[in-house]
């Protein structure tokens, strides 16, 4: 069977069923100039009759604005970057504006590419979740500013950048969570994993170099943990920290290593979600048991992590708070509003919290 399509009706036939000339039906459908509300009124309640949906993309030709933001984030498939989303799309839903969402797989090269795609769309804001480290890395961020759309930075800052970033203080954030694990009573503390350091540094001072110079969330988690074992006065053991390529089945051998040194570790620290669970399987694959032979502590913390056995102690990042404040943010800039140094940097810090559940307990022996 054939379907047969009508065309759609035009700004004309709209104009004709109102009654009013074709520019105040322009004016009135694409959201510029002035119209009398009651030739508003007219306008819209003829369109609705008609079934007229404007073409958004003749619209932001036409005013220069599409209503429309772009979003930019490492992983959507990650349920923190998810609730980042959700909190933009939700802020800005309530103002009127749609979301483009395009995910990077943490490749620059990919990030570069999602920034021209949605420089081209027209979109009349960006927030990013960039994968660089610095000015050297970041010209397609300066871009798309020079070219007149606001960015917001979330969950990362990038040095260099004069940009708002909306972010956590995840060195502090880190700190406290291995601060509680040494509270316990636990030397031996595991990290699981840092900033893609090739091989194993030897040394403290080649560790907190190379954290110094990666300010992303895996540096600044890595200085919190060095912070809380310098906190304590414990030494800096270079066989308990995993940094380099991040994947679950690498976290697994990692942390089966860990456990099976002659000093073997006595509590984990986890920076993700994949982190959490590659430790949880390694833990279980040797026979060990949290937190009875092994603490744990998690960042991201979510729902599942309340109903694991035992229920895990973890990190609560502010997922919808950080993606809410980003679009406010934004659309600030959008409306004419300053850069701001809210604390003196370009920074907007949201809170952590350190959800104490069951998976941390005195060392066993």
């Amino acid at each position: 069977m054939t379907v047969e399509r009508s065309a759609p009706p035009t700004i004309s036939e709209v104009a004709a069923e109102a009654g009013v000339g074709r520019a105040t039906a322009a004016r009135t459908l694409g959201g510029y100039g002035y119209v009398s509300p009651e030739l508003r009124s007219r306008v819209l309640a003829a369109a609705e009759r008609l079934g007229y949906r404007a073409n958004a993309l003749a619209r932001s030709m036409s005013t220069g604005v599409s209503h429309t933001l772009g979003v930019i984030v490492a992983d959507i498939g990650n349920p923190f970057f998810a609730g980042v989303v959700r909190g933009i799309s939700d802020a800005s839903r309530a103002r009127g504006f749609d979301t483009i969402v395009l995910s990077t797989h943490e490749s620059l090269d990919e990030e570069i590419a999602a920034m021209h795609v949605l420089i081209d769309k027209q979109v009349d804001g960006i927030v990013v979740a960039s994968a660089a480290l610095g000015p050297k890395t970041s010209a397609h961020i300066a871009e798309a500013w020079s070219r007149g759309i606001p960015v917001v930075l979330v969950d990362r800052a990038v040095p260099g950048l004069e940009l708002d970033a909306v972010v956590i203080d995840n060195r502090e954030a880190a700190r406290e969570a291995v601060t509680a694990l040494i509270a316990a009573g636990h030397r031996r503390v595991g990290f699981v994993w840092g900033p893609p350091i090739a091989g194993r540094p030897d040394r403290r001072r080649d560790l907190v170099d190379a954290a110094a110079r990666n300010l992303w969330t895996d540096g600044e988690r890595l200085r919190g943990y060095l912070d809380a074992l310098d906190d304590a006065g414990l030494p800096f053991d270079a066989d308990l920290v995993m940094v380099g390529e991040k994947t679950e089945e690498r976290a697994i051998a990692e942390v089966e290593r860990m456990l099976g040194l002659d000093d073997r570790v006595t509590a984990l620290f986890c920076t993700e979600t994949d982190a959490v669970t590659g430790a949880l399987r390694a833990i279980r694959a040797t026979g060990f048991r949290v937190p009875a032979d092994v603490s744990l502590i998690g960042f991201d913390d979510s729902s599942w992590a309340a109903v694991m056995e035992p229920p895990l102690t973890m990190i609560e990042q502010p997922m919808l708070a950080l993606g809410t404040r980003a679009a406010e943010v934004l659309l600030a800039l959008i409306d004419g509003a300053p850069r701001s140094q809210p604390d003196g940097a370009f920074r907007h810090t949201l809170d952590t919290r350190l959800v104490e559940r069951s998976s941390v307990a005195p060392p066993s022996a």
